[in-house]
């Protein structure tokens, strides 16, 4: 004989009521017709910021104003139409230098850019013009036209002195986030890095202050709001920061910009003689030496006059070298970035000396130097 099935329903019923019940526990101190009273928590008092912090705020505010936020275009042609439109084609940072209008950026921050823009603080708008630039420091000037409200430029200071450990304060627009202010320290000084045309840009800050894409052209400020590097490069396999970032000291700023402004280009300070980085590699394998081998010397020149050699080459092919330059002002030097970065830290028509070797000894001659690409 089948046992009859118990319709399963049957057992929702205790399981319902257990529920009701631990929902009555929970309920239990709620009385009827009341609900509970939640009001908002009294907000503990502060008390006084810290004075850093108080400082870093005043030097951010007294600052803001002068930072600029740069937007790029470029022109494109259609393929099909061959109607020329513009584009938007990168952001970037940069500030006020000085009453006339003239903003400092990064020179990659507008290169290929058909125009830009620059955004003030107060939000307005302005079409910039290009001044000048020079590619070998990644500096560029722009100009913007102002009415009677200026915004201040900044404070200039020295990059020179400047210490490891020292705390740097970096204002920029990272990733398009306008008037972003980040802190770090100097991490090193006399850093290098490539450049455009294979040379090297010279005497970089490094700093743990976040950089990323958008900081480039921005102030690298000191603790007393004063200008001491344009921040230009990070250093990331991400493309974000790493801790890592780079800037182009004041000090070689406040040497180029206004050479940019008054001529717009950089002469940069120059020997008179004919240099390869390639070949120079080659030769100093070929001899066994270190340093600036010369391949030639213009007649006329600085170097002419004070009679430097320049290698020769003989009809079988091979080369005799001439004079090697091997120190500049004291200074040594192992290669043409870094004597064309001992040479730049100088100023056209004035005197240098200039350490040789020459038949196997060193020689020290004064030489005179030149305007120079």
């Amino acid at each position: 004989m089948p046992v009859p099935r118990t319709p399963r329903r049957l057992f929702i019923w205790p399981a319902l009521a257990a529920i009701l019940l631990i929902g009555a526990g929970f309920l239990g101190d709620i009385p009827r017709g009341q609900s509970a009273v939640a009001t908002p928590r009294a907000v503990t008092p502060r008390g006084e910021l810290a004075a850093d912090e108080t400082r870093t705020i005043a030097l951010f505010e007294r600052a803001r104003e002068s930072v600029t936020y740069i937007t790029t275009r470029e022109q494109v042609q259609d393929f099909w139409t061959r109607n020329v439109f513009s584009v938007p084609r990168g952001t970037g940072s940069g500030f006020i230098w000085d009453a006339a209008g003239h903003v400092v950026t990064n020179f990659h921050v507008i290169r290929g850019a058909s125009e830009a823009w620059v955004r003030l603080a107060d939000g307005s708008d302005h079409r910039a013009t290009l001044v000048g630039a020079s590619a070998a420091h990644d500096i560029a000037v722009l100009r913007i036209k102002l009415d009677t409200s200026r915004p201040p430029a900044l404070p200039i200071g020295t990059s020179g002195d400047l210490k490891v450990g020292q705390k740097v304060f970096a204002i920029g627009n990272p990733f398009g986030l306008d008037w972003t202010l980040t802190t770090g320290i100097v991490s090193a000084l006399d850093r290098s890095l490539p450049g455009d045309g294979g040379g090297l840009v010279q005497h970089l800050i490094q700093t743990d202050a976040a950089i990323n894409p958008g900081n480039s052209g921005g102030p690298l400020l000191d603790s007393a709001g004063r200008l001491v590097g344009v921040n230009t490069a990070i250093y990331s396999p991400s493309g974000a920061s790493a801790g890592i970032g780079f800037a182009v000291p004041v000090d070689t700023l406040n040497r180029v910009v206004p050479q940019l402004i008054a001529t717009g280009d950089y002469q940069r300070p120059a020997l008179g003689i004919g240099i390869d980085e390639d070949w120079n590699r080659r030769l100093q394998h070929a001899f066994g030496v270190r340093g600036v081998i010369i391949l030639s010397v213009a007649p006329g020149s600085g170097a002419a006059a004070a009679g430097l050699k320049a290698a020769t080459m003989s009809a079988d092919g091979s080369v005799a070298p001439g004079d090697i330059i091997v120190a500049v002002g004291g200074k040594p030097v192992t290669s043409v970035a870094e004597l064309l970065g001992r040479l730049d830290d100088l100023a056209v028509g004035s005197p240098v000396i200039i350490t040789l070797v020459r038949d196997g000894r060193k020689i020290d001659i004064p030489v005179t130097l030149q305007a120079g690409n």
